[in-house]
């Protein structure tokens, strides 16, 4: 891929037939340039597509030695893992992380992208790749080191560390299938990477060869116990003889078990109950919970070290890492 290219301040003034001073002084203290100067001055910025505070890597010696991750929520335990190696690696390294929380929002993680790019830190750590045409603009026209994570594409924007979630889906649905289960349901978050699993999950199916087609039910992300419960409810109401569900979380794996044991089912016997995420708990409910093993440390302890390497001005040998995942056969199905 193409290293776009990289404007300075210098090049906005020629655009905008100004001073490179009158620049910098319309983009940090607008109200003592003319409307005018202003207009031209960001009509060049948006041109070229230059992020404001670049020229502060110039001015300084230093480095920021901190590193940004945008997390889709940090109230969940899916991310905990990834979070809390991402951090012990970097302070190892001399580096501090810094957190924000996008809200499975693209407009919001743009906004947050514009106000950690201004901040100029020396890598950012992003869950998934999907991103708004001005979020890709931002983290291409900043020229930081960006890794992208718990997801996989052969073309990153700059370095990935992930997985594929539609071979997941895939998988549980051999795994299900080959238990024999025929009535097969989902309860899934409706995020982008719950909703490839998902895909990846009812193209098994058809190929399989299932009668019926998977019973699908989304909630909003992220996901909660109470949303599992319900989503069980609904689904037991609109397709009654379902044998087996894969639940996009361990949490919503947890409200199903919850109440498939309220309403007196068999658990595998008579609901066969798949989570996602291997969380603490999940090895030690009643009955133990079969769930995908996503290995978050791994994750972070590898996305630092990317970012460290750039950093510090080594080559990058594996630009793409996937780390794969595994099925934990436990009681539950």
């Amino acid at each position: 891929m193409n290293k776009p290219q990289r404007f300075t301040v210098h090049d906005i003034g020629r655009l905008a037939g100004v001073s490179a001073m009158t620049v910098s002084r319309a983009l940090n203290q607008p109200e003592r340039v003319s409307p005018e100067t202003l207009k031209r001055v960001l009509e060049a910025v948006k041109q070229t597509g230059f992020v404001p505070n670049a020229m502060a890597r110039g001015l300084r010696s230093s480095k920021a030695r901190l590193v940004a991750a945008l997390l889709p929520t940090l109230v969940g335990p899916v991310f905990q893992e990834t979070v809390k190696s991402l951090d012990q690696t970097l302070v190892g390294h001399g580096y501090q992380l810094m957190i924000g929380q996008t809200g499975y929002d693209q407009g919001r993680e743009d906004a947050l992208l514009d106000a950690v790019i201004r901040r100029r830190p020396d890598g950012i750590v992003l869950v998934g790749i999907q991103h708004s045409d001005e979020g890709r603009r931002l983290l291409l026209a900043s020229g930081i080191p960006v890794v992208e994570t718990w997801d996989l594409t052969p073309t990153p924007l700059d370095m990935l560390v992930g997985f594929s979630h539609d071979a997941i889906g895939e998988s549980v649905m051999a795994y299900l299938h080959a238990r024999g289960h025929r009535r097969i349901g989902l309860v899934s978050a409706d995020d982008p990477r719950a909703r490839t699993r998902a895909q990846g999950f009812e193209r098994a199916g058809e190929r399989l060869g299932l009668a019926q087609p998977v019973h699908k039910l989304l909630s909003p992300a992220p996901s909660t116990l109470g949303a599992g419960r319900a989503a069980l409810a609904r689904l037991l109401q609109q397709a009654p003889g379902t044998s087996a569900i894969f639940c996009s979380s361990d949490t919503l794996a947890l409200g199903a078990l919850i109440e498939a044991q309220a309403r007196g089912l068999r658990v595998p016997q008579q609901m066969a109950v798949v989570g996602l995420g291997d969380q603490e708990f999940a090895a030690d409910l009643q009955p133990a919970l079969t769930t995908v093993r996503i290995d978050g440390t791994r994750i972070g302890r590898c996305a630092a070290e990317l970012l460290v390497q750039r950093a510090e001005g080594q080559p990058v040998d594996q630009r793409v890492i996937d780390i794969g995942f595994a099925i934990v056969e436990r009681a539950s199905a």
